[in-house]
């Protein structure tokens, strides 16, 4: 996520905020553009202080301070190009559905920015029912005889259970699937991953060249499932996968390695907005450990340049998150084997830009 500041008196803000907290100005997301603009209201619309003849109205799900982004004055659409996407959200009126709702738009929304930048075909299933996407933000019901909520992605449709929002529920998955990573961003990552597998390697022209990376997709899938949870991983996982989840099953696979590849062109691109750098000093540091970040992921076509800067920062920020006696942010090892996938999914990816 790049850097925002107010247009208006150029204080810094998140992507998430509704108002400066300096000058006081209202503010809304561009999806468009991928600004975060000023905004005075008038005749019932909103006015860009950047862009004087644009007038914009919020969102119907700012009302319950969910999403900030914009929709064209002249546009009848009640949704967001973000929000468009749902297709069915929690219950509001049960305490505490609300500010689990928020938090997955908050991911949600984080996401969606991510695949614009990529450039990726992003349509709503309103539009498309065969090809397009949706998502369903469930609960689930508190009933002996009630199927429980499973997060997961089919056919364009993907399925978040809200109690991922909850960072006791979320930790205690995390632990009892012996995780060293679950956030709801990630799970958006992983998901959207199934999503794009189906338009851009099955429908497209690349299922060969899957294969001899990640393998055959056609093996039985609840099998493989099965005996993930029965046996584990393989002793050598780490030598070939970016989590032991990964080694599950090809799908499982892409999922994973193409969540950790938005992890890092993400991350990458806010330390870019930041001007950060990695010299470690007082050691002789090989040159594999240093990193200027002078170059936005999301325009780097090479993408061992990509991993150049950020293995560099991965030490920093673990090392960062050690001296807070946090865990390491980001504890997995990029193996040789993992780097090709990423890299195929990275040449894949650029093909958009």
């Amino acid at each position: 996520m790049k850097v925002f500041k107010c247009s208006h008196c150029g204080q810094l803000i998140y992507f998430e905020n509704t108002h400066c907290e300096q000058c006081g100005s209202l503010l809304g997301f561009e999806p468009h553009s991928l600004e975060l603009l000023s905004l005075t209201e008038e005749n019932g619309l909103l006015r860009s202080n950047k862009r004087g003849k644009q007038f914009y109205r919020y969102c119907s799900n700012h009302q319950y301070d969910v999403c900030n982004w914009l929709i064209p004055g002249n546009n009848n659409s009640v949704f967001c190009l973000a929000c468009d996407l749902n297709r069915m959200i929690p219950d509001l009126s049960i305490p505490g559905h609300l500010q689990q709702w928020k938090d997955i738009e908050t991911a949600k929304h984080r996401l969606i920015y991510s695949l614009l930048r990529m450039k990726l075909p992003l349509v709503s299933k309103t539009i498309d029912d065969q090809t397009g996407l949706a998502f369903n933000f469930i609960a689930t019901v508190n009933d002996t005889y009630a199927e429980k909520v499973v997060t997961g992605h089919h056919r364009g449709l993907i399925t978040i259970n809200i109690a991922e929002a909850d960072d006791v529920e979320r930790e205690t998955a995390r632990s009892l699937m012996k995780e060293v990573y679950r956030t709801v961003l990630g799970h958006f990552r992983h998901e959207i991953a199934h999503y794009y597998w189906n338009l851009l390697i099955f429908r497209g022209d690349k299922i060969e060249p899957f294969r001899e990376l990640f393998g055959d997709e056609r093996a039985d899938y609840t099998e493989a499932l099965k005996k993930h949870y029965e046996q584990g991983a393989p002793p050598d996982w780490n030598n070939h996968f970016i989590s032991a989840y990964a080694s599950t099953h090809p799908w499982e696979d892409w999922a994973e390695t193409w969540a950790h590849y938005m992890h890092i062109a993400d991350t990458l691109e806010t330390a870019y907005s930041f001007g950060l750098s990695v010299d470690p000093h007082g050691i002789r540091t090989a040159a594999s450990l240093r990193a200027e970040i002078k170059t936005d992921p999301y325009r780097v076509h090479d993408f061992e340049s990509i991993i150049r800067l950020w293995l560099p920062l991965t030490l920093a920020m673990n090392s960062l998150n050690r001296s807070m006696g946090l865990n390491d942010l980001y504890p997995f090892v990029i193996s040789p084997a993992v780097m090709n996938k990423m890299k195929f999914i990275h040449n894949l990816i650029s093909r958009y830009n």
